[in-house]
């Protein structure tokens, strides 16, 4: 009954997610950010799903975006939509102690 749910909610979400991208280079440091934003430390596409492992200063945490081009360094701003712990990929076969669902993101621009 979970299972269905969250699948019900998260198809939901991701349906009307919007992604913009502008390409930047980010220095990467223990600069502290939103809480909705990090820079990509790492990222694992799969089918209809980014993973991005960000960094928040000096905490570190995994993402779950609607496919999306990222590279190493860059800084992304996210819209949450639901944050699982224990949430295991069956795809990845990997369990994350915490991944936060996303409905959009947004690589921003220095200025």
């Amino acid at each position: 009954m979970f299972k269905t749910l969250f699948a019900v909610i998260l198809s939901a979400s991701l349906i009307s997610f919007n992604v913009s991208a502008a390409y930047a280079e980010v220095p990467a440091g223990a600069e502290t950010f939103p809480a909705d934003e990090g820079i990509v430390v790492s990222s694992i596409d799969t089918a209809g799903y980014t993973y991005m492992e960000l960094a928040n200063g000096d905490k570190k945490f995994w993402i779950a975006a609607p496919t999306t081009k990222v590279e190493k360094g860059e800084h992304i701003r996210f819209v949450e939509n639901m944050k699982m712990h224990n949430f295991t990929s069956k795809t990845l076969n990997r369990t994350f102690n915490e991944l936060i669902f996303v409905t959009s993101t947004q690589i921003k621009v220095e200025k």
